[in-house]
């Protein structure tokens, strides 16, 4: 195996994981601006007013968003399976 089907490997890998993450991390980013809007306008600097609201919306989003996550990532999986043969001549 070369240098570069690792670089190729790798760069999959970390797209994917991109990809994956990508639902639960804007849905995350939302929300804590919005929190934020909110506490600015309200002027309630509580820090702890941020956690409920997000990890609520990031465990929706995973609801949402959780078939397709394991879609992507046993796509890759398998398509990383079917070119061990390939990449171990």
């Amino acid at each position: 195996m070369s240098q570069g089907e690792v670089l190729t490997i790798m760069q999959q890998a970390i797209y994917t994981i991109l990809k994956v993450a990508a639902p639960m991390m804007i849905t995350a980013l939302v929300v804590g601006l919005l929190i934020s809007m909110f506490q600015a306008m309200t002027q309630i600097n509580e820090q702890t007013l941020v956690f409920v609201p997000k990890i609520l919306a990031v465990l929706l989003a995973l609801v949402i968003f959780g078939s397709w996550m394991m879609t992507t990532l046993i796509e890759f999986t398998i398509k990383l399976f079917d070119s061990l043969p390939t990449l171990m001549s």
